[in-house]
């Protein structure tokens, strides 16, 4: 049966009708390819994602920021960069989490809820346990079992739920999120209780859902007790067959977890990719030209093997280099990629309207963690961070796919328990870094609270821009119109609608090098150009499979010569956490539709951009992927 979202929940206010046209960046960069100190996040941002247009929620583990709230530390903000990003202001409002939420995971639900679940024990000073209520300084929660919501809001009105009637039923840290086609999530693994790696008495092999299904009991996932101990945020991502991908330590699976079946994947070439090796790490661009086929990419991590992780001094371990892609729906081998200039771990891939990739923050030396160790730099397990980001090409010839012509370098290092996030303006965000069990500004690698935004080369170009975008988009179905004046197309109006794109984003939950549920898909499109020099873009809808993008708010971009115009927001779906509606697609207008309207002012030509341009292969590409969504949710209803 359908999955009804909780009546406790608050809904986001998307309603029916058509957005406003869009508009350019209000707030000036330091030029393409640069960082830009912008302001201070509060709390360390161990975790943090994008809530709204000018909402940033940052969320930290339990420690003694100097930010208070109801009497005791903050380790939760939102961090609203004034009404339309200007960030001079960059005012911060303290959030009373309740609850520990170190390392916790987070998604993002069908009807635009944000889920935070899982978190440590309650500590005071140190991160040490409390063993009594006098030494409960920091008035924290047990977070293990929480499931903690936030409804995000433009007014500073909201705040999070955190309500002990829905906690699950057994402890997680480091847990792994990932939404899925009927908007509800899959929570898998994590630790019972605290560590660097797992082991066989602290491990939580299962997995569970939310909304809860069934009794709320959790599911034994095999992968997660043969995997031990580089197990924790196994790395995840739902696939568009409705399988889940699942990759951490030395090993891969498919999970088709509608029938609890799991099928072995290949090893995991050349390194750990999950934390503690931590590598960067997220799925390529779903596009027509594609399919909208699922690749994943992991870059850098750790080559320490399960015997050496307790024994090894790790902050002297290199970082890989090595990268690696795999298509799971379509192949069961991996695919070499360029290697990295230099090992990383601990670097954020961040998926760019363009379509490139721009990797940030990581280290060349050691894995994720901290301890007391002799040998740690302080407490870090990592060194020798790296200040020079990429620009990853995915679709370049091999060989010439990472590039860092014409980006500067960070001044701020970017070590354990540091985020990132692409903003709707185009711009990235970045904060965090606290390799410590406590606020520090006394080690080498101490507590960081500076906020940068990084401006890729588009930023001060005229962004594309257009009306006509509807606030709400179905899977399959009409298609709809966006129109772009003839100032929008430059000197050859045919070549710009030519290399044309118009994409849905989603940005994801950032921690521990993870952005999950980060997505990129292109939508379908064709143009008409008007004797106003004005063209009319047609636009196909979500592809008819929720698994290729699973219901919610996401961010849409129209795309012109590079140029991404401003984001904005939209509700992918019914806006419920239920079965999705699926439709078979209408076909665009194209190069015979024009032929049925000779003697008019208009002239239809399809898009070179990888859409479909003869619509009988449009057709057949989207009635296969029709008929799979559809098996999809009948396995949903069983």
């Amino acid at each position: 049966m359908p999955i009804a979202s909780p009546p406790w929940l608050i809904l986001s206010s998307f309603v029916s009708g058509v957005l406003a046209q869009t508009g350019q960046p209000t707030w000036q960069s330091t030029g393409a390819g640069t960082f830009q100190i912008v302001g201070n996040s509060g709390v360390s941002a161990q975790q943090l994602f994008l809530g709204t247009k000018n909402k940033v929620y940052i969320i930290d583990k339990v420690e003694n920021n100097p930010l208070r709230v109801n009497g005791h530390a903050a380790w939760g903000s939102a961090n609203p960069a004034s009404t339309e990003y200007d960030l001079t202001d960059n005012t911060v409002r303290a959030m009373d989490v309740v609850t520990n939420t170190f390392c916790a995971g987070g998604a993002l639900l069908g009807d635009g809820t944000w889920i935070n679940v899982g978190g440590n024990q309650e500590v005071t000073y140190g991160g040490l346990s409390v063993n009594d209520t006098s030494q409960d300084l920091y008035k924290d929660g047990d977070g293990r079992f929480a499931v903690r919501f936030l409804s995000p809001c433009e007014d500073s009105s909201c705040n999070w739920v955190d309500d002990k009637k829905n906690y699950m039923k057994t402890t997680r840290w480091y847990p792994t999120l990932e939404t899925l086609e009927d908007g509800s999530v899959i929570i898998i693994g994590g630790n019972l209780y605290g560590g660097f790696v797992s082991s066989t008495d602290n491990n939580n092999p299962t997995y569970e859902y939310w909304p809860r299904r069934g009794e709320g009991v959790e599911i034994t996932l095999n992968f997660l007790q043969t995997t031990l101990p580089a197990n924790l945020y196994p790395l995840t991502w739902l696939l568009p067959s409705g399988n889940l991908f699942l990759t951490t330590n030395w090993a891969t699976e498919i999970f088709d977890y509608k029938n609890n079946v799991e099928h072995a994947g290949p090893p995991m070439p050349h390194a750990v990719r999950t934390y503690p090796g931590s590598a960067a790490n997220t799925m390529l661009p779903m596009t027509p030209a594609n399919n909208w086929t699922a690749t994943m990419v992991f870059c850098g991590g750790t080559d320490l093997q399960p015997n050496q992780w307790r024994k090894t001094v790790v902050v002297n371990v290199p970082a890989s280099a090595s990268c690696v892609r795999i298509t799971p729906d379509v192949t069961n081998t991996f695919e070499e990629d360029d290697d990295l200039p230099d090992g990383r771990v601990m670097g954020n891939f961040i998926l760019l309207p363009n379509g490139k990739i721009f990797l940030v923050n990581g280290v060349n030396q050691g894995v994720a963690g901290y301890g007391n160790d002799s040998w740690a730099v302080g407490h870090s397990y990592a060194d020798s961070p790296l200040l020079q980001p990429l620009m990853y090409d995915p679709n370049a010839p091999l060989g010439s796919r990472f590039s860092a012509d014409g980006l500067s370098a960070s001044t701020v290092p970017r070590l354990y328990h540091s985020s990132a996030t692409l903003l709707p303006d185009g711009s990235v965000f970045v904060s965090g870094s606290n390799p410590n069990p406590d606020v520090t500004t006394t080690e080498k690698w101490s507590t960081e609270w500076r906020v940068e935004r990084f401006y890729p080369a588009y930023y001060s170009e005229h962004r594309p821009e257009y009306s006509g975008l509807p606030a709400k988009l179905g899977y399959g179905g009409p298609y709809f119109n966006l129109t772009l004046a003839s100032s929008e197309l430059g000197p050859d109006p045919a070549s710009s609608l030519g290399n044309t794109q118009v994409v849905l984003m989603r940005f994801g939950f950032s921690t521990h090098a993870i952005n999950f549920g980060q997505k990129y898909v292109q939508l379908n499109n064709t143009y008409t150009t008007n004797s106003d020099g004005s063209a009319t873009l047609h636009v196909s809808q979500v592809p008819p499979n929720p698994a290729i993008l699973a219901p919610g708010p996401a961010w849409i971009f129209v795309v012109v010569n590079g140029i991404p115009s401003m984001g904005q927001e939209v509700m992918v779906g019914s806006g419920k956490i239920e079965i999705q509606n699926v439709t078979q697609p209408a076909p665009l207008p194209g190069v015979f539709a024009a032929q049925h309207q000779a003697g008019n002012s208009t002239n239809t030509s399809p898009a070179s951009n990888g859409a479909s341009t003869v619509e009988l292969q449009s057709i057949t590409l989207l009635t296969s992927i029709f008929a799979t969504s559809l098996a999809g949710a009948a396995a949903l209803l069983l």
